[in-house]
């Protein structure tokens, strides 16, 4: 399949508002649980702070990136968080996973070692839309 077709189209389209949805699900999850703005805002953006690690290379940058980018890491936190009954726990993990549902929603995916631009949703840069 060429990457044309993997990044554009009804498919694409779909996909992306179903990450959006998971946004605005992970957010409306955060605000019910009666979760802190302050903290959701300072750490909205804190996965971005994973792009570090391109300063100590490529192949470093794209395992923190990739690391800090996967819903593995912040569902067991979830789970974690829930099965011990620590609030905090739970509301890191929805902010940390409502980043990667806006990420994904925009266009933004794990990246390949062959370039920053190079990632499992195509490459950034070309049009987005449709």
């Amino acid at each position: 399949m060429s990457e044309q077709r993997r990044s554009s189209g009804p498919i694409n389209l779909l996909v992306r508002l179903e990450w959006a949805f998971l946004f605005a699900l992970c957010v409306a999850g955060y605000a019910l649980s009666g979760g802190s703005w302050p903290l959701f805002f300072l750490l909205i953006l804190a996965p971005d702070l994973s792009m570090l690690g391109y300063l100590a290379g490529p192949r470093i940058g794209v395992a923190a990136y990739n690391l800090f980018h996967t819903l593995i890491v912040p569902l067991c936190l979830l789970a974690a968080g829930f099965l011990a009954g620590q609030d905090m726990a739970m509301h890191i993990a929805a902010i940390w996973l409502a980043h990667i549902a806006i990420d994904r929603a925009l266009g933004y995916g794990l990246k390949f070692s062959t370039g920053f631009q190079d990632t499992h949703l195509g490459r950034i840069g070309r049009d987005l839309g449709a």
